[in-house]
């Protein structure tokens, strides 16, 4: 637009214009670019979006699979975080959860390095699990619960192996099998492998 008028606002904006600094223009021109830029943001937002769905994808196809290895032994279960919680929400509503807990709690004690902090955790998991009358006292035999108390005269990383020992295969022989038919586990599995299969018709 151009004036020739006196007093035309036009012609005042360009003379104003005119007569700014050229650091002034310069900072409009960068403001401009970078307003540019923050609307293209979306299109950011949206790739990252694009790529959390395709992890979210991944971990779900992970954890299927791993539900589905609960399956095949108990050892594979008890390498599994999530199987680990899933059995023990098993157990509770067998009122059996100490024995887990127990085989839980030593595989903790086996990793203490310290001589004082050992002795304590030993009779900590004793006074808990193990002896007579405890308060989550596990099932296993008197000889083993005599010879747990004499290891802990000298308590080493090992002094809970056999009680241990009889814990897992008394969950591996008796609860385990149970968790593999129990409804809540079932559910798991038909999920697991219904997204298998979906996975397997898309490829």
């Amino acid at each position: 637009m151009s004036c020739w008028m006196p007093g035309c606002p036009a012609l005042s904006m360009c003379r104003g214009l005119a007569a700014l600094p050229i650091t002034c223009l310069e900072r409009a021109k960068d403001l401009k670019t970078r307003l540019g830029i923050l609307l293209h943001k979306p299109e950011l937002g949206h790739k990252t979006g694009s790529s959390s769905k395709l992890q979210l994808g991944s971990r779900r196809r992970d954890s299927s699979r791993e539900v589905l290895e609960w399956r095949e032994s108990f050892d594979q279960l008890l390498k599994s975080k999530s199987g680990v919680n899933a059995f023990h929400t098993f157990l509770k509503t067998e009122f059996s959860e100490e024995n887990l807990d127990f085989w839980l709690a030593c595989e903790d004690f086996k990793k203490t390095r310290s001589k004082t902090k050992l002795a304590s955790k030993a009779n900590r998991i004793f006074e808990e699990f193990v002896q007579s009358e405890a308060p989550r006292e596990v099932n296993i035999d008197h000889e083993t619960r005599e010879i747990t108390r004499k290891n802990l005269s000298g308590a080493t990383s090992a002094c809970f192996n056999e009680a241990q020992a009889k814990t897992r295969t008394l969950m591996e022989k008796d609860s385990y099998p149970r968790f593999l038919k129990s409804a809540s586990y079932q559910d798991m599995s038909r999920q697991a492998a219904s997204r298998g299969s979906s996975k397997r018709s898309h490829t």
